[in-house]
């Protein structure tokens, strides 16, 4: 449950009203169902690499393995770029969510959300689980409440009592000519925008495998894992929430395109105010805030263990392989802590923007380690083929593969390129747009080849790729079997 909630961040509470606003109701819809999909894929494709080399730092160790060590050294650093973008973001997000009720200097609400989670990455790792499993259930809470209170809402069950049904789909309709652009081309170009929306959303999916060495018996709860998530939770979660949302908000709302720098523009918040329930809005902005915690504790653990795994490795400064008594990274968390300080920037410019920035930010490296996970997948696909390793000796194999990376990886090389494409339309160019959606690919080669240049490393031949030691560790250290589950454990189907 943790692995699934840890994801579940503002993104997609703020996010999402930005994606309704500029793709309409069915566009936000397709939008985040086509980039959940690909979520899903990428995060299986993870899992079966995962569940046969459990290590710490994930797709770090294994792009080194399969690909190229000048690929896990870039991508590494991306992650740590990402990490180092992310928590800036929620603790931005965290700071927006409280003006909701007063508006004080931001900078004294960004120290204290700040300290708490430095002290949360500080703490022994059982402190942070115990933590984070009493946010998940608050989050999963929220996610089931937001969905009844829509359709109470959309049943006239609202105090205002006033039967919506699908009234918005017909007026403003489920789809926007996005920035004025007539027929069917300004809706597809709104659903395009939906779909790099929902990046930020879908970001830290992919993070199971980063602590798999940490993990009881990951062979099995990887993958259990996964397709827990991507079957029941996240994708689920997120696109039946927006289809709800989608019935009780209008996509032409001025709150939902309006930043005023207040939690007002999320579609939440926004549907109680509009059936006229005064106490639902403070409660779920609360929620909300302690979901941007939640995620911001996330990835200090996550992007720790990754700059502790590239150090370990010898990829970063061996300084971040310090550990304190609980066998906690410190010196990797106390780097990230220093980084935390971009969210002082807006203490000079309205938090909403900052927040939209860095969520720029954060989904193009997504897309990078997205791309790095395909790619690394499909490596080790096809080395096994080469090798003649039938996928039946893997500890767990996903279906319908190649087939599905392969697809996921055009789709998302395509979002890469056209990320910042507004910027290319006659009137729209902006330099912060144009800077945060391009910035991270150059920034990602010139990584890759100086390492290569310098290490003089070589992609490594498929039939070279270490794949036949992993499976005979796997075969002569069986993990022990699974206990059955009780009458009462087979209720919890929520986190199981």
């Amino acid at each position: 449950m943790i692995a699934l909630a840890g994801t579940i961040g503002t993104g997609f509470f703020l996010s999402s009203g930005r994606a309704i606003s500029q793709s309409g109701l069915l566009g936000a819809l397709i939008g985040y169902l086509v980039t959940g999909a690909v979520a899903g894929v990428v995060t299986l494709s993870i899992a079966e690499m995962g569940a046969l080399v459990p290590l710490n730092g994930g797709i770090v160790r294994y792009s080194g393995y399969w690909v190229d060590p000048g690929l896990s050294f870039a991508n590494g650093w991306n992650l740590v770029y990402s990490y180092s973008v992310s928590m800036p973001a929620e603790i931005v997000a965290a700071t927006v969510l409280v003006e909701f009720w007063i508006t004080i200097n931001s900078a004294i609400w960004i120290t204290i959300f700040g300290v708490l989670m430095l002290l949360s990455g500080f703490c022994v790792i059982r402190i942070y689980g115990e933590m984070e499993f009493g946010f998940s259930l608050m989050k999963i809470a929220l996610i089931v409440g937001v969905n009844l209170m829509a359709l109470v809402i959309t049943c006239c069950g609202g105090p205002n009592h006033e039967p919506i049904g699908f009234k918005y789909w017909k007026r403003p309709g489920p789809f926007v000519q996005y920035l004025g652009i007539d027929g069917s081309l300004g809706q597809f170009l709104g659903v395009w925008t939906a779909m790099n929306n929902a990046l930020y959303a879908y970001s830290g999916i992919e993070s199971i495998t980063v602590a798999a060495a940490e993990t009881r018996s990951p062979r099995r709860a990887i993958p259990n894992a996964a397709k827990r998530i991507f079957e029941r939770h996240r994708l689920t979660a997120t696109v039946i929430s927006i289809f709800m949302l989608g019935l009780v908000v209008p996509s032409d709302d001025p709150n939902l395109s309006h930043y005023s720098g207040t939690a007002s523009t999320s579609p939440i918040v926004i549907a109680a105010k509009r059936a006229g329930i005064k106490v639902v809005p403070s409660v779920i902005n609360a929620v909300i805030i302690t979901s941007a915690w939640s995620s911001g504790n996330s990835n200090v653990l996550s992007g720790s263990r990754v700059l502790y795994g590239l150090a370990k490795d010898d990829l970063a400064p061996r300084i971040f392989t310090k550990l304190n008594r609980f066998s906690v990274p410190w010196v990797a968390i106390t780097m990230y802590g220093v980084l935390m300080c971009l969210a002082y920037l807006t203490v000079s410019s309205t938090a909403s923007i900052v927040f939209d920035w860095l969520q720029d930010l954060v989904s193009i490296s997504t897309l990078v380690n997205w791309l790095t996970i395909l790619v690394t997948y499909l490596r080790f696909f096809y080395g096994c083929e080469k090798q003649g390793i039938s996928r039946k000796s893997l500890p767990w194999a996903v279906p319908f593969q190649p087939y599905i990376s392969w697809a996921s990886m055009i789709l998302c090389i395509l979002l890469l390129v056209t990320g910042g494409y507004v910027s290319f339309i006659h009137g729209h160019w902006s330099n912060e747009s144009f800077v945060s959606s391009y910035i991270n690919i150059p920034i990602f080669f010139i990584l890759y080849f100086s390492y290569k240049y310098i290490k003089k490393t070589k992609i490594v031949a498929l039939e070279d790729i270490p794949i036949r030691g992993f499976i005979d560790s796997y075969i002569q250290s069986p993990e022990p079997e699974a206990k059955p589950k009780s009458k009462l454990r087979k209720l919890n189907f929520l986190w199981s």
